[in-house]
């Protein structure tokens, strides 16, 4: 009787296929992203490690009245606000050309009533190259140089174009776009979905734009062939040196079915705007020992009656902006 149930018992495990546990994947995390920029761009110390070429720029901002009906944001109180920004080039390489195919950035800092601030982290594509962290992670690995050519795998950036479409809307347009002659002459995007909330509560979604008053200039082909590897930030200090520099800022109204929490998708563009403001630049100067040079310029930092969306790539910047300017403030 025992033998009989010994090979029924085995009998009955050999007809259950064997379980096979796939490993999973690396949690994307932001100390995980930070080494990947590191591994791929280099370390280095006290740097930033994205965006790291940029200049300092000091301002103010005036609110329209139209602002206030959204937003009880003392950012839109009407009284001119300061302003510290940043302007920079996307990578984590000091020594990126000016010329390059890449995204700008503009980083402000607003000094609100009773110390206060609210800050806001733009690019000059009207989206973002990933819907999710982990392509962020994937193109920062697959931009990694090979040692043996000291430039990326083609292989690996095909790889990675063909498994992420959610790249493709900002890649085509920065390929599509030269960069502009000058900061003072590129319109910056948001590129997230923001809530304002006014002061009877009710909350309306948002996605804003600065657009420079003297105009949108990209750099002709042959230009891009002369410009220099170093011109922006020359043309920065020597344009805010003779006047003021404006940008408005243009909010769209989003409206049901808007996406609200993927950055790489556009709105429709018959969506209602309006101008909300003001950015006056007055003078600008190097990045080293000016008053950006120590801001982390977190985007999630907000004032009362603006919000965030549930957008994973804006609460994970702030999560890794965290962990690169731990790094600096450590002299990493």
């Amino acid at each position: 009787m025992k033998l009989r149930k010994m090979k029924l018992a085995l009998s009955c495990a050999m007809l259950v296929p064997p379980v096979f546990t796939q490993a999973a994947e690396p949690e994307v995390t932001a100390p995980r992203v930070v080494q990947a920029l590191e591994a791929t761009f280099g370390v280095h110390q006290g740097e930033r490690r994205n965006h790291i070429k940029g200049s300092c720029a000091v301002g103010e901002f005036t609110a329209t009245a139209e602002a206030a009906r959204y937003s009880r944001s003392t950012l839109f109180s009407g009284q001119a606000i300061p302003v510290i920004a940043r302007f920079s080039l996307a990578g984590g390489n000091p020594k990126a050309p000016d010329v390059a195919q890449s995204a700008r950035g503009m980083a402000l800092q607003f000094k609100l009533p009773q110390g206060q601030v609210h800050q806001m982290s733009m690019l000059n594509t009207p989206m973002f190259g990933a819907a999710h962290p982990a392509t962020f992670l994937d193109l920062t690995e697959a931009q990694r140089p090979d040692p043996a050519t000291g430039k990326p795998d083609p292989e690996k950036l095909k790889a990675f174009k063909a498994s992420h479409p959610d790249n493709l809307a900002q890649a085509q347009y920065l390929a599509s776009h030269n960069p502009p002659d000058s900061y003072t002459r590129s319109a910056f995007f948001g590129i997230h979905t923001f809530k304002f909330i006014n002061a009877q509560d009710k909350v309306t979604l948002v996605r804003w734009r600065f657009v420079p008053q003297e105009g949108e200039k990209p750099l002709s082909n042959e230009a891009l062939k002369t410009a220099g590897s170093d011109f922006l930030e020359t043309a920065l200090i020597r344009s805010t040196s003779k006047k003021p520099v404006r940008w408005d800022m243009l909010v769209t109204v989003g409206q049901p079915g808007d996406a609200q929490d993927d950055p790489t998708q556009s709105w429709p563009a018959q969506r209602p705007e309006f101008k909300a403001g003001t950015l006056t630049i007055t003078s600008a100067s190097t990045q080293k020992g000016g008053l950006c040079e120590p801001i982390n310029f977190d985007p999630m930092v907000m004032a009362d009656g603006i919000a965030p969306t549930n957008d994973p790539v804006l609460r994970f910047r702030s999560q890794a902006y965290a962990v690169s300017f731990g790094k600096r403030l450590s002299g990493q």
